[in-house]
């Protein structure tokens, strides 16, 4: 009885790609076991899909940048800020650059640990072009080891202001893509919170962000909403999604920035006037030069 149980069992159990449909053929199953997204048995660690599912939905939304600059100009090179365990730039290598014979991937990460080990990963898997860096952003724009061009530039939950630094590094290489995930947004609301009092005398407006919870989550869209000003205001186009359901995370809002060459309808403009009538209104003029154009 118990042998046809264990057959049984055998028959139904649940293959890796049963448990990971987006896995590729020739995906590296030994860089997922490294990440701790399989275990050393192969399965699924349940602790780690949900990070995982929103890494590919990125993946998803970058492989065609790169695709499209790698054919205009035959390389690409992507920069990773605020890396972390560098999850989606082993992913995108593996996935992307890994089968061409261009293409660089560049992880930015202030945490020196967390950069070793992921330059002994690249090393134990053969991963040659990708490169960590244990430096801030703004120490980035000026690193030796930074290529001189950088077509891409990704931020993944990149907290606070880190998605500005991630922004002003992009602007400063006049970048092709951004691609953005923010991540807990406090500045604008601490400034905000700062001028209530006169700002709810000067404007009924103002009781969108009275109460202390609306002032976090106002403060965290209206951030959002200047990034995307300023992005425009430098000649991107804009466009932002969900990254994945909201049930996967809360911090869900992805930006996506092109760099248009030309601007024949003076758009530029308008974002730039927008970006400075928000500013004033909001009483945000400190953060002129947060945002600055």
């Amino acid at each position: 009885m118990s042998k046809h149980k264990d057959k049984a069992t055998a028959r139904t159990a649940p293959t890796l790609q049963d448990q990971l449909p987006e896995l590729r053929p020739g995906q590296s199953v030994a860089l997922l076991q490294e990440l701790h997204i399989l275990t050393r048995e192969g399965k699924l660690n349940q602790d780690t899909r949900r990070k995982l599912k929103q890494v590919y939905h990125l993946v998803q939304f970058i492989e065609p940048l790169l695709a499209e600059v790698l054919a205009a100009r035959g390389d690409v090179a992507l920069a990773d800020h605020g890396a972390g365990k560098s999850y989606l730039g082993f992913i995108l290598y593996d996935l992307f650059f890994k089968d061409k014979a261009a293409g660089r991937v560049t992880g930015v990460e202030t945490r020196a640990e967390l950069v070793d080990k992921s330059r002994e990963l690249a090393t134990r898997l053969g991963f040659e072009r990708m490169d960590f860096l244990a430096t801030t952003v703004q120490e980035a724009l000026t690193h030796p080891d930074l290529p001189a061009r950088i077509d891409v530039v990704t931020a993944l939950h990149a907290c606070d202001t880190a998605t500005d630094d991630a922004i002003a590094f992009g602007l400063a290489k006049d970048a092709s893509h951004l691609v953005l995930v923010p991540c807990c947004q406090a500045e604008v609301a601490g400034v905000m919170k700062k001028h209530k009092a006169l700002s709810l005398a000067r404007t009924p407006l103002a009781e969108l962000w009275r109460h202390p919870l609306h002032t976090r989550e106002f403060g965290s869209q209206i951030t959002n909403v200047l990034r995307c000003l300023q992005l425009e205001a430098h000649g991107y186009s804009v466009t932002v999604t969900e990254l994945v359901g909201w049930e996967h995370s809360l911090k869900n809002e992805l930006i996506l920035a092109r760099r248009m060459t030309q601007d024949r309808t003076g758009a530029r403009d308008r974002a730039r006037q927008r970006l400075q009538q928000v500013l004033e209104e909001l009483s945000l003029q400190e953060l002129s030069q947060r945002f600055a154009v």
